[in-house]
């Protein structure tokens, strides 16, 4: 466990690329929904998750239902209930190994005590105690790499149950979650997620065509 004063903490959030945030959904009122209005101009790739809102956007940010499958998530921070905090943890655990391991942030409420005591004994690196929008403000800290907010992507089942997929470039909010979510992410995503969608959708692109032009001409089609 870090604490405030440690200097490791201001450097692994700085030199982060994206924080994930766990438990941020479409909920306002919620406060890790809040959290990425807080952040959202200090540069970082914020990566909001939340199972049941997978699908909608936070300030043109995607929700998805879960960290990403090829990705590697650097700073964790957890909105959630201590069980879900637990079972959060303990996945991450499965899929990662301790090199490539996240900095894990705990906020106020989300702690649970047997994950704590389990990560000091592993030596896995974790923050408590502390706020990560409140870590943020009294430090001035930004991102180091600030990283360009562009469109989303996002493809859903036909609603008639056709079989058909329906492929979009989203460069608004989406304020509910569509009914029949396949894949939604942002253009990291689509280079590096192991989803299916994102790999069928890398399959086509033609030579010297970016990612970002693909998705277009698939959203035209």
């Amino acid at each position: 466990m870090l604490r405030d004063a440690h200097p490791a903490i201001l450097q692994s959030v700085v030199h982060a690329k994206s924080i994930h945030i766990l438990g941020a959904g479409l909920n306002p009122d919620r406060p890790a929904h809040q959290a990425i209005h807080d952040l959202d101009d200090k540069g970082w790739r914020l990566v909001p998750v939340h199972p049941r809102d997978a699908g909608g956007s936070i300030l043109g940010r995607p929700i998805r239902p879960r960290i990403q499958d090829g990705e590697s998530p650097e700073v964790v921070v957890f909105f959630l209930a201590p069980e879900r905090a637990k079972q959060a943890v303990m996945e991450l655990i499965v899929r990662y190994e301790r090199a490539a391991f996240p900095l894990l942030w705990f906020q106020p409420g989300s702690e649970h005590e047997g994950v704590l005591e389990m990560l000091n004994e592993a030596g896995i690196v974790h923050i408590v105690d502390d706020c990560i929008v409140r870590f943020v403000q009294r430090h001035h800290a930004t991102s180091a790499s600030p990283q360009e907010k562009g469109p989303w992507y996002l493809q859903v089942g036909s609603a008639d149950q056709s079989g058909c997929s329906v492929w979009t470039v989203e460069h608004a909010d989406r304020t509910h979650a569509p009914e029949h979510l396949e894949w939604c992410g942002d253009l990291d995503d689509l280079a590096n997620s192991n989803h299916t969608v994102p790999q069928y959708i890398r399959s086509l692109k033609q030579p010297k065509e970016s990612l970002v032009a693909l998705a277009e001409r698939l959203a035209h089609a």
